[in-house]
């Protein structure tokens, strides 16, 4: 019975698991480009959502650095909705800074992230960000 027990419980675990691994695929985020928008600097996201989940809510905490390495911008970024196995382009304008004095961005955390589950907490760790060159996004 012992034995059965343990086989039975070590299934269910096993199931659990690779559940888990299906829904906590990677998040990629990719800072692709930077453009000139008058007094602004317009910044395209590219988001693909390698989990099995959509993300109903996903707002962003962005902190940007000048040239020589001093904050300069904070920024909430709101990037979902995002279904999953999708990708899909943000676009967002960081005001009063011009693209040439963006050094690199920092993905600082993650504000508010939810699934059709709710709230979840695990967001950041499944984030990879990287960045087209010459640009330069950190987590």
């Amino acid at each position: 019975m012992y034995r059965f027990a343990c086989t039975v419980t070590a299934l269910i675990l096993g199931c659990a698991s690779a559940a888990q691994a299906e829904d906590s695929g990677p998040l990629k985020i990719e800072l692709n480009k930077l453009e000139a928008q008058g007094e602004a600097c317009r910044a395209y996201l590219v988001l693909e959502n390698g989990s099995a989940r959509d993300f109903t809510e996903l707002k962003l905490d962005m902190v940007m650095f000048d040239g020589e390495g001093i904050v300069s911008k904070r920024l909430a970024v709101q990037a979902a909705p995002l279904p999953a196995g999708k990708t899909s382009l943000k676009v967002f304008d960081i005001r009063d800074m011009p693209c040439e004095r963006l050094g690199r961005v920092l993905l600082n955390d993650v504000m508010a992230c939810g699934d059709e589950t709710g709230a979840r907490n695990d967001c950041l760790a499944q984030i990879e960000a990287t960045a087209q060159a010459p640009l330069s996004f950190i987590k």
